[in-house]
């Protein structure tokens, strides 16, 4: 193909510049998609994680409301706290947790005082449980709204408990409220599906002395003194579902862990986390949870992208292709114009090689004719050999100019054109090679090739009985190897220029076969090696 003008060169610059850009444009929107869809999902995260602590700071001023009531009237905490909670209704106001209670302090061994309560606030005979080795307790009191299930709270010394024992002694110290760690509920024993729970403590610091039972006092070192607690119990699982309601439909997967990162226990999962989870902090009083969120949004998240991104691809291999099938016609008409060159010069090339072809058919007829006659004792004898002969040269040439079959067998070739040089039965079977299969023009190729060489050899070389001549042909790795060996001859042969016969062979061998060959002549003798490609099946 001609190569193609600056103008046609400047085209295709210009193409692949603007397929480029679409390319880039489209990456880029594809990325500000994708990017977009994830801020959108991580404010979405936060805004849940925002409700959940806005709640839980709901739920604390529930309890600092009913602590400033605690501390006003402790004698009439029962029935105060109960008109309070019954006004404010927590439980509709800020839904999630189990209820508030009191935990009263009491002094090791003396537990009178805080059952007369229990009897005051219900009404019937309720221990104070479970016996502890602390010097202090602080007994369940109060817990409202009353319910079967909490009942089973009354009486429970919350302080004998480590991990409850903590969250007290933290907000003793600090005077804000405090986050248990995770504990099973006293009122879960009356549950059949039990939850993970945590508690919340404010401290009721002892107010004067004065008129103040000392057995409803606590003390440590370094610390004031504490009537109590107010504190709220928490199920897990319902208070997010109390807090998030139906939005818990559009979350794809959420974890709530009781602590810093996804080490801490797990407290709440609802569906599958996917990879695009989004980590939010919740504080919980004074400790910190961590919440993951997943929306799921796969198609979302990358189908959008990727629509964008393989429109811009779309668009950009449009372009080019395009311009493809311009270039393609233009090359298209080239070809056709260096074909015809081509065929033109092949024709003149054919029409130089009958002529050549008909001087050495006419050669090898006289040198057939003077072998026949040297070896036949009759004239009736040199007429059959003759004529058969004559018959084998011309089925060959017929074969050769009709492309009657597929494919030839290479031996076949050699042997038919040995046969007709004289060789006899005995050294044509000798002959002998792996089975090679040739199309029409590898067929056609070989056999010209073949029938140089042996009208050569009966001219100048050993089949006109002046040397020794071996021909073979294998397979070596994926060629097919020709070789033709003249040796003996009377006078190392002259290859150093190129006949025509020889230059139109060559020719064949390079552009029907794809294949080279070698000549080479030295002590009076000859070898020519042919290598092809062997695309023949093998038998």
């Amino acid at each position: 193909m001609r190569p193609n003008s600056w103008a046609d060169r400047l085209l295709a610059l210009l193409v692949r510049f603007v397929g480029l850009v679409i390319l880039l444009a489209a990456a880029a929107a594809a990325a500000a998609s994708f990017f977009y869809n994830q801020s959108d999902e991580a404010e979405q995260a936060e805004r849940v994680a925002t409700q959940v602590n806005m709640r839980l700071h709901d739920h604390v001023a529930v309890l600092k409301g009913v602590r400033a009531l605690y501390q006003s009237d402790s004698a009439a905490s029962g029935p105060g706290i109960r008109a309070y909670l019954a006004a404010l209704q927590p439980q509709v106001q800020a839904p999630g947790m189990e209820g508030v209670g009191i935990a009263a302090a009491m002094r090791a061994g003396t537990p009178a005082a805080l059952e007369a309560k229990l009897r005051e606030n219900y009404s019937r005979d309720i221990k104070v449980w479970p016996t502890t080795d602390q010097p202090i307790g602080f007994a369940v009191v109060l817990v409202e709204p009353y319910t079967p299930r909490r009942n089973a709270a009354l009486g429970f010394d919350m302080y004998s408990e480590p991990t409850r024992r903590a969250a007290m002694r933290r907000a003793w110290q600090t005077g804000q409220p405090a986050a248990s760690g995770i504990v099973q509920l006293a009122q879960e024993k009356a549950s059949k599906v039990k939850q993970p729970g945590f508690l919340i403590y404010l401290p009721v610091y002892a107010r004067s002395p004065v008129g103040t039972n000392p057995d409803t006092l606590a003390t440590a070192p370094g610390t004031r003194a504490v009537e109590g607690f107010v504190y709220a119990p928490f199920r897990t699982h319902d208070m997010m579902k109390a807090v998030l309601g139906s939005q818990l439909d559009g979350i794809d997967g959420i974890e709530v862990y009781a602590g810093e990162g996804p080490a801490a226990p797990l407290v709440f999962r609802k569906g599958a986390m996917g990879w695009d989870a989004h980590q939010q902090v919740l504080r919980v009083a004074d400790r910190q949870w961590t919440m993951r969120i997943s929306y799921g949004r796969l198609l979302e998240r990358l189908g959008r992208p990727l629509g964008i991104l393989l429109f811009g691809v779309a668009l950009a291999l449009l372009a080019t292709q395009l311009h493809r099938v311009q270039q393609r016609r233009v090359g298209t008409l080239q070809r056709l114009a260096e074909e015809k060159a081509r065929h033109a010069e092949d024709r003149e090339l054919m029409i130089g090689e009958m002529a050549h072809r008909m001087k050495n058919a006419f050669a090898r007829i006289g040198a057939l004719a003077r072998i026949t006659l040297r070896e036949s004792s009759s004239l009736e004898e040199f007429e059959t050999k003759f004529d058969g002969r004559m018959r084998a040269l011309s089925d060959a040439k017929q074969m050769l100019v009709t492309g009657a079959v597929d494919s030839v067998e290479l031996g076949k070739i050699v042997r038919r054109e040995l046969e007709l040089a004289g060789w006899s039965p005995d050294r044509l079977a000798a002959t002998t090679g792996p089975d090679v299969s040739l199309d029409d023009e590898g067929a056609q190729a070989l056999s010209l090739a073949i029938h140089e060489f042996v009208t050569n050899s009966i001219k100048y070389g050993a089949l006109a009985g002046h040397g020794d001549l071996v021909v073979g042909w294998r397979r070596d790795g994926g060629d097919i190897e020709l070789s033709w060996t003249e040796s003996g001859l009377p006078e190392t042969p002259q290859i150093d220029s190129e006949s025509f016969g020889t230059h139109f062979i060559r020719s064949l061998i390079e552009r029907q076969l794809k294949g080279s060959w070698q000549r080479s002549a030295v002590d009076n003798s000859l070898a020519i090696v042919i290598r092809w490609p062997d695309n023949g099946p093998a038998n």
